[in-house]
């Protein structure tokens, strides 16, 4: 359909459609460089952010099944080269990259990923030195986690058979490169513990690159490595390669036969130690000997007239008696000196006195007490007397008992003082010296005061 010779009206979604088509077909497969900015890692599990440069921006969204392989987490300011297509999302008519490969600008994604997890690790801690188990001196079984067709299996095997021939080896076969392998070595050195058989336990395998150790630097395999309870010699590639297995295991060989070496000593070494030892004590115990022949030579010259040594005794312990009896007589007498000076000042701070005076303060108080407690009762007898004689003047029932009334109406009790409030016909409530009265008003008359 050709849309410029005629007069061909679209729907938006019709042109959006065409867009992508045209987006697509030319701009299927592209590399792409900038800067990441505005980064969101919804719950869906997709990535999106935008690529800038100091002119432009471009919107991208990489799916969730192409993040899973990411070997690294993108940060905003991070500078990316991108693989991708250019397409369309219809909902906003904005042309975006679908991102299927990334990579750090500058430096590979791998060892991006190998500082970004070497660094959060430090952080927890599982790097420390306290944290890590001493290997055993003389281990009697070692565990082996590499693969079985490795060469590292064979190293190892062929060294230890080389130095101790008689030691056990229990071999746990895994993967060491490709998808799953990092799983298959955590589940291996959780087993391990889990049968809890072995000493010690070397993990590793030979030389490659650093995308064939890979499955040594996964997060799975750090912390599977810093929960085992057996000590771990991590020995992986060779002498110059450096993994994140190395950091947290207890102990880093250079290679798997440098792990071998480390994990016991040779027969031939143990017997020299031994024969050294052997000498070392023998001349200890001769130079013991000979010291004491010489203490009992020594005694020998001096018990050759034993009246002599028995004098010396004697008079060393009449020397001590003596020294024993003025010791006692002196301390006695102190004892007796301090004894006295005791006595006196019980004497002189006896209780009997201070409670014969505090008795006698005692009685003292008791008859002032007394006499104050008289003495307030008669002013209370008199005022009491003087107040009753105040209220019988005052009270209202001695001027009823002259022949007055109170009124007050019936209804309320409100007291009546004027004959002027009265209306005929109204109830009043007469109160006497003794009793009342109930009358009715027939007539009031006012007067004057």
């Amino acid at each position: 359909m050709d849309i410029f010779s005629e007069k061909t009206i679209l729907t938006v979604s019709r042109l959006t459609a065409l867009l992508r088509g045209v987006l697509e077909e030319n701009f299927e497969q592209l590399w792409v460089q900038g800067e990441v900015s505005n980064l969101s890692y919804p719950s869906s599990g997709h990535c999106y952010f935008t690529l800038k440069d100091s002119g432009a921006q471009l919107r991208c969204v990489m799916f969730k099944s192409a993040v899973k392989n990411l070997k690294f987490r993108l940060t905003d300011g991070m500078s990316l080269i991108v693989r991708g297509r250019i397409s369309v999302y219809d909902q906003r008519g904005e042309y975006q990259l679908i991102c299927e490969y990334l990579e750090p600008d500058g430096v590979g994604a791998l060892q991006t990923a190998f500082v970004q997890l070497k660094e959060k690790l430090a952080g927890e801690g599982l790097f420390a030195e306290a944290h890590k188990i001493s290997l055993p001196l003389f281990p009697r079984k070692i565990g082996v986690i590499t693969s079985p067709t490795g060469a590292a299996i064979h190293d190892i095997l062929n060294v230890l058979k080389r130095r101790f021939a008689s030691l056990e080896v229990l071999l746990y076969p895994v993967r060491v490169q490709g998808e799953g392998s990092a799983l298959e070595i955590a589940r291996a050195i959780t087993e391990m513990n889990r049968l809890a058989e072995v000493d010690v336990v070397i993990v590793g395998r030979g030389g490659g690159s650093l995308e064939d150790l890979w499955a040594f630097n996964e997060e799975v395999v750090a912390r599977a490595v810093y929960r085992s309870k057996i000590p771990i010699i991590s020995a992986v590639g060779h002498e110059t390669d450096w993994t994140i297995c190395d950091f947290v295991a207890d102990l880093r060989a250079p290679t798997p036969s440098a792990a071998a070496e480390l994990v016991i000593a040779s027969a031939d070494e143990l017997r020299s130690q031994i024969e050294l030892l052997s000498r070392r004590l023998q001349r200890s115990v001769e130079n013991l000997l000979a010291a004491h022949y010489a203490t009992v030579q020594g005694l020998r010259r001096a018990l050759h007239d034993p009246r002599t040594m028995l004098g010396h005794l004697a008079q060393r312990m009449d020397d001590l008696t003596c020294r024993l009896d003025m010791g006692l007589s002196v301390a006695v007498s102190r004892r007796r000196e301090r004894f006295m000076r005791l006595q006196d000042a019980l004497q002189h701070n006896d209780p009997k006195g201070r409670i014969k005076t505090l008795r006698q303060r005692i009685a003292l108080l008791s008859v002032r007490v007394e006499g104050l407690l008289n003495q307030r009762l008669e002013l209370l007898r008199q005022r009491f007397g003087d107040n009753t004689a105040r209220l019988e003047v005052l009270s209202p029932l001695k001027t009823l008992a002259r022949g007055y009334v109170i009124a007050s109406y019936s209804h309320d009790g409100t007291v009546v003082t004027e004959a002027g409030q009265l209306k005929a016909g109204e109830l009043l409530l007469l109160r006497f010296y003794r009793g009342k009265a109930l009358c009715r008003v027939e007539s009031s008359e006012t007067c004057k005061a």
